[in-house]
């Protein structure tokens, strides 16, 4: 894989195509630009794998 190489996934929520950077790494999170969900980068080789980001618990000062 080349520098100039667009990695193409797809969104899990909406199947919407996902463009990544050339210098996406693996465990990264990524924002659909469809839908808006966030996306963690699970895989590049051979295939990129996206899946739903885990959703941070919110503690509210507690």
């Amino acid at each position: 894989m080349t520098a100039s190489t667009t990695l193409i996934g797809t969104c899990p929520e909406c199947e919407g195509s996902v463009s990544l950077k050339p210098d996406t790494m693996e465990g990264e999170i990524v924002v659909c630009g469809d839908c808006g969900v966030d996306l963690e980068v699970r895989a590049l080789a051979p295939n990129v794998v996206l899946e739903l980001a885990p959703q941070e618990a919110e503690d509210w000062g507690e």
